[in-house]
């Protein structure tokens, strides 16, 4: 289903309250969640791919912690119009990025063969995975590549924004499953 950049928009608004209310209830849950689950779920090597949270968004950062994943975490960073990761751990410098977001500041650029998992904050998701973020397109252009599409990208999103069906565009990239305060929930094709 094609959607105008209107309706999106609209939607948009609509979700960044329900989750901002719903993460004053569930993100202690959701992180719960990550802790429990991400070590199974992420591949004995690789990194793991994070965010750095934005005000109402589930904040990760503390599966830092997890011996399991100590070292193996990264952060995406926006420069010169392209996302790209960078290993991350606690007290690593950081620097805003072309989108004002901290990001690291130094370190190699991950290519998609040294990532385990990507986990994606989400305004909304529908159950065949189609994302409603904030509109940039970063993570889309991202995955439309191959090679990173392979890797598997879970959205980051409350119980409450996950809905049935949301509007989609041709470049959209559905991703493999979800984390939530319920658990981790992959999307078989």
């Amino acid at each position: 289903m094609a959607c105008s950049s209107s309706s999106k928009a609209a939607l948009r608004l609509q979700f960044k309250r329900q989750r901002l209310s719903a993460q004053e209830q569930v993100g202690a849950a959701i992180v719960q969640s990550a802790l429990e689950h991400l070590p199974q779920a992420a591949a004995a090597t690789g990194h793991i791919g994070i965010y750095w949270p934005l005000p109402g968004e589930t904040d990760l950062r503390a599966v830092a912690e997890l011996p399991p994943l100590a070292g193996r975490l990264a952060l995406p960073r926006i420069s010169q119009g392209t996302l790209e990761y960078l290993p991350w751990s606690p007290g690593a410098p950081l620097e805003p990025d072309d989108t004002g977001i901290p990001a690291p500041s130094g370190g190699a650029v991950l290519g998609a063969e040294q990532m385990a998992c990507l986990l994606v904050p989400a305004l909304a998701l529908d159950r065949k995975g189609f994302r409603l973020g904030y509109g940039g397109g970063w993570f889309d252009r991202l995955r439309a590549a191959p090679c990173w599409r392979a890797v598997p990208a879970l959205a980051v999103v409350p119980c409450a924004c996950l809905v049935e069906q949301l509007p989609r565009d041709p470049w959209d990239v559905p991703f493999s499953g979800w984390l939530n305060e319920e658990g981790l929930h992959w999307i078989t094709p």
